[in-house]
């Protein structure tokens, strides 16, 4: 009986729920930081004012944006072998993860540092800092502050998004629930499970995005 609930599921198979538990968890961990980094860089070349690094980070955005996760993903895990670059399924899926994010993020970064004065960095180009440390000394800590609860939404959907890692055999949560639901036909009972999981994960999350936007509204005034 497909419609049928059982709470043994999760007993019996509670092995292969946390195996894929931890794998959703690390793979999230990884590409957040990785794609929290690499949208910085790409903010950072999107609004250069050296005409390569600014056409080189509007590509990528406009690019990665505009084309579907699981493309991303299969480019690590079916592309690159095909250049003799072999990746498993959750290298590959946390690397599409990665680059997928940080095009969002970069975009959020970039949106931040158009809200800073531009005469802060004006004064510091004048002191004789490099363009580079402008943007890491006065610019980037006041943008990622501004934007930092879309930032941390963007976190949320990365979570979220692990889930492709099942098309790729890369062994997270949704990748096990396929195998426990085709083992025990309750398909209802294994993805209401994994739905908690998901919860468990995401629901702290974002409890702490509207923590912080009712801090930084509450500094503002």
């Amino acid at each position: 009986m497909t419609g049928k609930f059982d709470v043994h599921v999760l007993i019996n198979h509670w092995d292969r729920f946390l195996e894929g538990f931890i794998h959703t968890v690390e793979s999230s961990i990884i590409a957040l930081i990785g794609s929290f980094i690499l949208g910085t860089l790409i903010a950072i070349m999107h609004i250069s004012p050296y005409k390569p690094l600014n056409w080189l980070g509007t590509v990528y955005v406009e690019f990665i944006r505009n084309i579907p996760l699981l493309l991303v993903v299969f480019f690590f895990f079916l592309g690159l072998p095909s250049l003799g670059i072999p990746l498993d399924g959750f290298t590959s899926g946390t690397l599409g993860l990665m680059v997928y994010t940080a095009a969002f993020i970069a975009e959020c970064i970039r949106a931040g540092i158009q809200t800073v004065p531009s005469g802060q960095t004006e004064a510091a180009r004048a002191t004789g800092l490099t363009y580079v440390q402008t943007m890491l000394h006065i610019v980037l800590p006041q943008a990622i502050k501004i934007v930092l609860p879309s930032i941390s939404n963007q976190f949320i959907n990365l979570v979220k998004n692990s889930s492709i890692l099942a098309v790729v055999a890369g062994l997270d949560l949704m990748y096990y629930a396929d195998l426990i639901s085709a083992d025990t036909f309750l398909p209802l009972t294994v993805y209401t499970f994994v739905a908690l999981f998901y919860l468990v994960l995401t629901l702290p999350l974002s409890m702490g995005v509207h923590y912080m936007e009712r801090r930084f509204s509450s500094a503002d005034h």
